[in-house]
Order: C-alpha cells, then structure tokens, then sequence
C-alpha cells in the first residue's frame, strides 16, 4: 500500500473516531438535562416503576390471572382490600370472573408496554429506512415515497387499524403489524426532512469528496445526526401505540380474552360502571393513564433538551 493509501486510511479511521468521540458528550448532556429536569424525572420515575411491576408480575401477583383453574366465581366483584374464603387478599378487588386485579394489572402492563415497544421499534426501522432512501434518492423516488407517505397519513390510525384487524384478526402479533402500518408514515417523514437538511451540510460534501460509499455516509454520517428527533418522535408514538391498542382491545378487536391487557381490562368492568362496582375499571383505566403520561412526560423533554434552539 502506497504512503498517500495509507494516509487516506488512517484519514478516514481518524474522522470516524472524532465522529465517535462527538456523539458520546451529547448524549451525556442529554441524559443529565433529562435527570435534572423535574418533570421529565417525574416521567421517568412513573414509568420506571410501572415497567418494574410488568417485569415482576409473575413474582409480585397472588394468582396466575389468566389460569381458569385459579379462579373462583364465588370472589366475583370483590371490592378493594377484600379478603376471600381461603384468606387470599385482593388488594384492588377482583372483576367478575373472581380475577384479581392487581395480577390482572400487571400481566395487562406486560402486554401493553410490549406491545407499543415492539411495534414502535419495526415501525421506526421501516420509516426511518424509506425516509433515508427517499431523501437521499432525491427526483422522482423521493416525490413518490412521500406521495405514499401523505396517502398514509391521510387516514386515521384507527380506521386503518380497524381495517388491518378485521383481515387479520384477534392477536398480539395481528394487532404489531396493525400498529406498524399506522406508524412507520411519521418516522419516514421526521427522517427525510432532517436527512434533507443533514445531506446539504458542509460535513457531507466532505465525506462524498473523500470518495466516500454512500452507504457510509447514509448511515454513518448523516443517520446518526437524525437521531435526535428521531427519539423524540419515538417517544410519542410509543406512547400512541400503547393507547391506540387499548383502544382496539376496549372495543372488543384487539387482544383475544386470553390475553391481558389493560384496554381489555376496563373493557371487562365498563358495564358494572352503573352498579357501582367502580373499580373494575377505574383501576386498569388509572394505570394505562399514568404510563401514557409518564412517557409523554419524558417525549416533552427530550423535544425541549433535543431542540437545536433551544438555548443552553
């Protein structure tokens, strides 16, 4: 290998390092602005406890809420703090079916955070890579995957869903691809405007000079500088995918009775509502709302710490 090979190689691995080295102290700061922030540790704490209690779920519940063999229709309709025949103590009462809601919670918190974590991550991989390519494609590509784009959007996600479920049918990974389709239009759309703005910097006209693949600058260079609104985004729609199936399971096409989650739960104790036995959904429908809040909470501040103009 010549002297002027080896420079350009030691060159391009040099930038690669400093290019490295700058992304690191923007997500220290990021994270520490995140911490600091009153509200934003508010979120934080809410849904970290809440994700706590879904991974412990089969550690911390009394029964197995979805076992018909540990249920008993004589502990139908308990009220909270009731205590059973066989001294079991339901903390948040039971539904009709002599469930405990408290397991019943927790198992339905499983379903539901991964559910909007699942498909949030594919929906994200899928927009981000057509809004990559859209962008950087440019002419006639890049007119007609936002044409597509706008066609999506132009629909609301729940009629879209609704249409996806009727075809496919009851199902937890039935109702991911539903929300995938409802969600991959906004990330492609984050990602190739700020890809648009990314590949006119002075930063890009370097790399392609450096005879640069542009695979190398797609994803090493300009990706990595769309990350910031990126999270921001994905922060939103996760907590979108979480009330958006809660939605489908609370009007009977989401999940299947034989899987919990927190839509089907106030969905089972909408119709005891009148007879006063509040709790049946009153409990699932207060805990759906603290993890959506408690992750829009975190969205709101990381679109204020990630904001360009934002001062400080």
């Amino acid at each position: 290998m010549s002297n002027d090979a080896k420079r350009k190689v030691a060159s391009v691995h040099s930038e690669d390092a400093l290019v490295a080295a700058e992304r690191i102290l923007p997500l220290k700061r990021t994270l520490l602005a995140l911490v600091r922030d009153r509200v934003a540790l508010a979120g934080l704490i809410i849904v970290s406890v809440l994700v706590f209690i879904a991974v412990l779920a089969p550690v911390l519940s009394v029964q197995d809420p979805y076992d018909l063999a540990q249920l008993d229709i004589m502990d139908g309709r308990l009220p909270p703090s009731s205590t059973s025949m066989t001294g079991t103590v339901y903390l948040l009462g039971t539904d009709d079916q002599g469930r405990d809601l408290f397991s019943a919670i927790m198992y339905g918190l499983r379903t539901s955070i991964l559910v909007g974590l699942v498909s949030a991550a594919i929906a994200l991989v899928i927009g981000a890579s057509i809004g990559l390519f859209s962008a950087y494609a440019g002419g006639r590509v890049d007119a007609l995957l936002m044409r597509i784009v706008d066609i999506q959007l132009s629909f609301p996600a729940i009629l879209v869903a609704l249409i996806f479920l009727a075809i496919l049918g009851q199902g937890v990974d039935k109702i991911i691809i539903a929300l995938v389709v409802t969600q991959w239009a906004y990330y492609a759309r984050t990602v190739r405007g700020s890809a648009l703005v990314e590949s006119r910097r002075a930063y890009t006209d370097a790399a392609r000079s450096m005879a640069l693949s542009d695979k190398r600058i797609i994803f090493r260079h300009i990706l990595p500088n769309c990350v910031p609104p990126l999270i921001v985004v994905a922060t939103m729609r996760v907590a979108y995918a979480i009330m958006l199936e809660a939605t489908l399971s609370f009007l009977g096409i989401g999940l299947p009775v034989t899987e919990p989650s927190l839509g089907l739960l106030i969905s089972n104790g909408f119709e005891y509502l009148l007879s006063g036995d509040y709790w049946i959904s009153f409990f699932p429908g207060i805990t759906l709302l603290m993890l959506i809040v408690g992750i829009n909470l975190i969205g709101d501040a990381l679109r204020d710490i990630l904001n360009p103009r934002q001062e400080g």
